[in-house]
């Protein structure tokens, strides 16, 4: 889609911030297509009316905001004066009008994640993973389950600080903090984390209500760290896992998304390191983490900064091994998570739909 006007980052955190309400449950499982899922993205800036917009383009957006699954014919479009509009409302029409063919968000997004390349915008595909993930963790999960769910859908700017991983959404660091930009962004956001000096306050169990509370939902730093090393002198050490590891909270969050989509069970649990010399499959959970898995499983040494790019590791094990492929059965599927060399993220949850090595009955 070609823009039009300024950038819609403010629509699209309104699309998902409150996804839950833009679907309805179809068959007590998947959410069936509804009309509010689809009226938020008629605001975006590719699609909002502007100063010199037609008549035919304003009654058109009109009433499409009233009625966003009306239907609307060649004539409607062809009267449109500016090209670029004119393509826009195609794309989106198209999209619309799949997802409710589809029947439900999740028989869509299984079908374009499933088709090979994919040529629909980004943000309409983030708006129905956050639709889906929101029923996921709604009501049932911790308010760092919920902000772990965001990295399904949401850019994250990451930065490592004294062993520990941080990760701030990109668009409420860029909010925060208008004059600077990339990896100097994220080092200002986080240098005081966890005390009065962070522009972005890190989440954890002491401000887990104000989560619940905030206006920005986005707002919030994770703290991807899942062990403490703690030097006790003379040469003790001791490492303990942190009980409210965001880590840990997307390992759940992952467990659901899988049971949901294909109805199968599992367990996952971070890793530091994989020392396993029968090591047969893994997953990358974004593209930059599965070059790194691909490389590491060949033999091949990546150089030291993009190993330093990888920022958690996990462990999947399958509850029932008969539901996975008879070669790889009982055999555990390792997860990577990595940040590019800009720092940050972009986690591709279709991965896990698309390459688990599931038995062909599942």
């Amino acid at each position: 889609m070609r823009r039009r006007d300024a950038n819609n980052r403010a629509m699209t955190d309104a699309l998902s911030a409150h996804p839950a309400k833009q679907a309805t449950p179809k068959g007590g499982r998947w959410l069936a297509p509804a009309e509010d899922f689809f009226r938020p993205m008629l605001e975006f800036a590719e699609l909002a009316p502007v100063v010199d917009s037609c008549a035919d383009e304003r009654r058109l957006h009109a009433r499409l905001v009233a009625a966003p699954l009306s239907a609307v014919d060649a004539s409607e479009l062809g009267a449109i004066a500016d090209a670029d509009a004119r393509e826009n409302y195609v794309v989106f029409l198209a999209f619309r009008d799949a997802v409710v063919a589809a029947g439900s968000l999740e028989a869509y997004y299984l079908r374009l994640v499933r088709g090979g390349p994919i040529a629909v915008p980004p943000t309409f595909i983030d708006a129905v993973v956050a639709a889906i993930v929101a029923r996921l963790v709604d009501g049932r999960a911790s308010a760092i389950e919920r902000r772990a769910a965001q990295l399904l859908h949401r850019t994250q700017r990451v930065a490592v600080r004294d062993g520990r991983v941080l990760c701030a959404d990109r668009d409420a660091a860029d909010r925060a903090s208008a004059t600077s930009s990339g990896i100097d962004l994220v080092r200002q956001l986080i240098a005081g984390a966890g005390d009065d000096r962070s522009a972005l306050p890190v989440l954890g169990a002491a401000n887990a209500r104000e989560f619940d509370a905030a206006a920005d939902p986005f707002a919030f730093v994770l703290d991807l760290s899942h062990e403490i090393a703690n030097d006790l002198g003379h040469g003790l050490s001791f490492t303990m896992a942190r009980s409210d590891s965001g880590m840990t909270a997307l390992a759940r969050v992952l467990e659901r998304w899988i049971v949901h989509f294909l109805d199968v069970a599992t367990t996952i649990r971070p890793l530091q390191r994989i020392d396993d010399p029968a090591w047969r499959w893994h997953v990358g959970l974004d593209a930059e983490a599965t070059a790194l898995l691909n490389d590491l499983y060949r033999g091949d040494a990546p150089d030291d900064d993009r190993l330093q790019r990888l920022i958690g590791l996990f462990r999947l094990d399958f509850a029932d091994p008969r539901e996975m492929r008879t070669d790889v059965a009982g055999k555990p599927v390792y997860l990577g998570l990595a940040m590019n060399a800009e720092q940050t993220l972009k986690l591709k949850p279709q991965n896990l739909l698309v390459n688990l090595p599931l038995a062909a009955s599942a």
